[in-house]
């Protein structure tokens, strides 16, 4: 059952990433994005790695998807714009993409197929519980230092993008 759950939204994850590459209309492709990001997140949820499935979702699905959305709305494109870019964008396009068959032709001839059988394994390495222990008993130092960061970071922002003080 687990593995057809995984091939499942492995093929949905392919499906609409390949949308996203092909997509003439902007807005779908982003739409395409999103549906990729919350695949993904589904297949942390399948390696029982609830946490990241949801830093998945509000990170990227969430927040940048809705910046690109914003973005996109902001910006107008029209089908006239289009037609201005040159071959030399294409060309770079495909001679990436053979790169990159050529890596995972690669990968795929280094690759054995050797089965290992797991029988001890441990299901509760990805869980949330686990992660807030090792955070707040352990490494409770770093982690307050880096929340203070991303304050002084946040603080620096404002400060920054404020013209009247």
């Amino acid at each position: 059952m687990d593995q057809f759950l995984f091939f499942l939204v492995a093929f949905l994850a392919v499906s609409s990433a390949v949308y996203f590459v092909f997509a003439k209309n902007p807005l779908y492709a982003i739409l395409s994005l999103i549906v990729t990001m919350f695949s993904i997140a589904g297949m942390y949820i399948l390696l029982n790695a609830q946490f990241l499935a949801i830093i998945q979702i509000i990170v990227y699905a969430g927040a940048i998807m809705v910046l690109f959305l914003y973005i996109l709305m902001m910006l107008n494109l029209n089908k006239e714009d289009e037609s201005k870019k040159g071959n030399t964008l294409k060309f770079v396009g495909v001679f990436t993409a053979g790169l990159l068959l050529i890596g995972v032709l690669g990968v795929f001839r280094g690759v054995q197929q050797n089965h290992i059988v797991v029988e001890n394994v441990d299901r509760g390495v990805g869980l949330t519980k686990n992660l807030g222990r090792l955070l707040f008993n352990e490494y409770v130092l770093p982690f307050e230092l880096a929340s203070i960061l991303i304050l002084a970071g946040i603080v620096g922002a404002v400060l920054i993008g404020k013209k009247d003080l």
